[in-house]
């Protein structure tokens, strides 16, 4: 027996035994009686909102699964040789990762939190400066004429 149909009950039940609603128990069991039937009301309309609410989300997660079966599908028909960059975002800290087309662009929207990130290509060499040879004009990884004779 569902709730709405319990309080149904007990109000058939109240009104049955003559309940007498001039006394002050009999006005109190009627209040009562009331905010029980208002609760088991409210209590059902969740419940119907709920069942609407799961039905759409059932129906957002099979578009959201033929949406990934399509973009699954169109990777592997790609032939996975094109680079992918990686990024953490000054502002929110979390990674970002996209490919040379974005980075042709020069700049990027975080998708976190909207920052632009942007990118200056003249400055990217391959070479973090680490020992100086770039600068120098010395080519990093070249052996010397002592390897030669060894």
């Amino acid at each position: 027996m569902e709730i709405l149909e319990k309080v149904a009950y007990m109000k058939g039940l109240a009104e049955g035994l003559g309940l007498d609603t001039k006394s002050k128990e009999g006005k109190l069991l009627k209040v009562m009686i009331d905010i029980l039937d208002d609760v088991a009301l409210e209590l059902q309309d969740i419940r119907d909102e709920q069942g609407e609410l799961e039905e759409g989300l059932d129906a957002v997660s099979d578009d959201l699964s033929d949406v990934e079966t399509y973009l699954y599908e169109q990777d592997d028909e790609e032939d996975g040789d094109d680079e992918v960059y990686q990024t953490t975002c000054p502002n929110c800290e979390e990674d970002i990762f996209f490919d040379e087309t974005i980075l042709a662009d020069g700049s990027i929207l975080c998708p976190n939190c909207g920052e632009k990130l942007e990118f200056d290509l003249e400055d990217v060499s391959g070479c973090s400066n680490c020992c100086g040879a770039c600068e120098s004009g010395e080519a990093v990884g070249e052996d010397d004429e002592d390897d030669e004779e060894d």
